[in-house]
């Protein structure tokens, strides 16, 4: 009985601690908003108060972002219901022409001759077989139309229009799912965290980009942009529209050879939004950097974009990013190792301002040209 006693108080401090951690989670996702996520996607919604005026949805691009099963689902629909559109149709003209009444079907033997608009057309399942028929250009040699009808030939070139644009859009549909630069910009990652240390005399702000398959990506560049909150009296979070585009280069070089992981650099210097923040100005500050990687595939030369962001709370200031390419003897070639990918260590950094800093190794220059 004691025991059941303590197991109990156990499981009743475990759920409390086990909510306690959620809500912690819940109130640290609301504190960091963000206008991007590190997946890429956009925190951007419509107001409900703006009116819709578009009547007729993309739905082309709805089924190419939806999931494989949605897509599926879609074109089998989509088929059926024109099979099945169709079929009506030629039932109706069927019927006003009489080739549905019992003594016009081809299995009744009363001696009379009908010249029906279709041949061997028993009953609305031979119309729908003959719908698909017509619909996919199969033709078995027994359902076959005759000249009696005009307006079931004007059905039938409706009908092999219609099968041919059906055709034409379900394959639009998948190829565009198989090769859409969405899928190859999963295999492109980012840092969790960027960094900012001292590289020579000045303070840069770094974060790294890698591609985990083995298939290139040529003609690539990086842009990075700063975007401001402000809060107003209501405590709202209102996002600055200015948007200001910082200068990065990919490890001093202007050129990008994609072959490795590569970190991107953007210098704090007297142009930098940053170039009068200290550590802990830009730890208490209200700002996001939205960074965006676009290349082309060069298997099927498509254009891929990546994007992600890092919050002020997401930069670290004085780290290092590791080292993660070593060469390994049994292989004989170098590795990638993508785990020590976010791996970090500490460096020394100053944690003052920037302009700071340059006035510092401006006035020990200064100091050392006199006294030479």
């Amino acid at each position: 009985m004691e025991y059941r006693l303590d197991n109990n108080t156990n499981k009743h401090h475990a759920d409390c601690r086990f909510k306690r951690h959620i809500k912690q989670r819940i109130s640290i996702r609301r504190q960091n908003k963000r206008v991007v996520f590190k997946t890429g996607e956009l925190n951007l919604e419509k107001s409900s108060s703006e009116t819709p005026f578009r009547l007729i949805p993309d739905i082309i691009s709805k089924f190419i972002d939806a999931r494989w099963r949605w897509s599926l689902i879609f074109c089998i629909l989509v088929y059926i219901l024109i099979w099945f559109l169709f079929a009506s149709i030629w039932w109706l003209i069927l019927y006003l022409h009489g080739d549905l009444r019992e003594e016009n079907l081809p299995s009744a033997n009363n001696g009379t001759i009908w010249n029906p608009c279709i041949r061997e057309i028993y009953s609305f399942t031979s119309i729908f077989l003959f719908s698909i028929e017509i619909h996919t250009t199969i033709g078995y040699g027994k359902r076959a139309i005759t000249l009696e009808c005009p307006s079931a030939m004007l059905t039938m070139c409706i009908e092999g229009i219609a099968g041919h644009f059906t055709q034409a859009l379900i394959i639009a549909i998948v190829f565009a799912k198989l090769t859409r630069p969405k899928n190859r910009a999963q295999s492109l990652i980012f840092s969790k965290s960027a960094i900012i240390n001292q590289r020579d005399t000045h303070l840069c702000l770094i974060f790294r980009v890698g591609n985990i398959r083995k298939s290139r990506i040529i003609a690539s560049k990086v842009n990075a942009y700063l975007i401001q909150y402000e809060s107003n009296s209501d405590d709202d979070i209102i996002v600055n529209n200015e948007q200001i585009n910082l200068r990065v280069k990919v490890d001093a070089c202007d050129d990008i050879l994609f072959l490795n992981p590569i970190s991107v650099v953007h210098r704090i210097d007297s142009d930098s939004p940053f170039y009068n923040m200290s550590a802990q100005d830009m730890l208490n500050s209200n700002l996001e950097i939205v960074v965006v990687f676009e290349g082309v595939i060069e298997s099927t030369g498509q254009t891929v974009q990546a994007i992600s962001s890092y919050t002020s709370q997401e930069i670290m200031w004085g780290r290092r990013f590791s080292q993660l390419i070593h060469f390994q003897k049994n292989k004989q070639g170098y590795v990638k190792d993508f785990s020590k990918f976010d791996e970090m260590c500490r460096v020394n950094t100053p944690l003052c301002r920037a302009k700071e800093l340059d006035d510092y190794f401006e006035n020990r220059k200064r100091l050392s040209s006199v006294l030479t």
